[in-house]
């Protein structure tokens, strides 16, 4: 896949499911467990921080 399909994917997956997006571009590293906590601390700021972290 190239890399703008795979971005694609990975943003729409982000606007699902914050973490999902985030765990598939970075694993279980420190992004990954920011955008958990802002999810469960509200919806929108996961997703926030998700695109940010997979646009970055």
């Amino acid at each position: 896949m190239k890399e703008g399909t795979a971005t694609c994917v990975e943003i729409i997956l982000a606007i699902i499911l914050p973490p999902l997006g985030v765990f598939l571009r970075f694993g279980c590293q420190v992004e990954f467990w920011i955008c958990l906590l802002l999810t469960f601390f509200g919806y929108l700021p996961g997703i926030l921080y998700a695109v940010y972290a997979i646009t970055k």
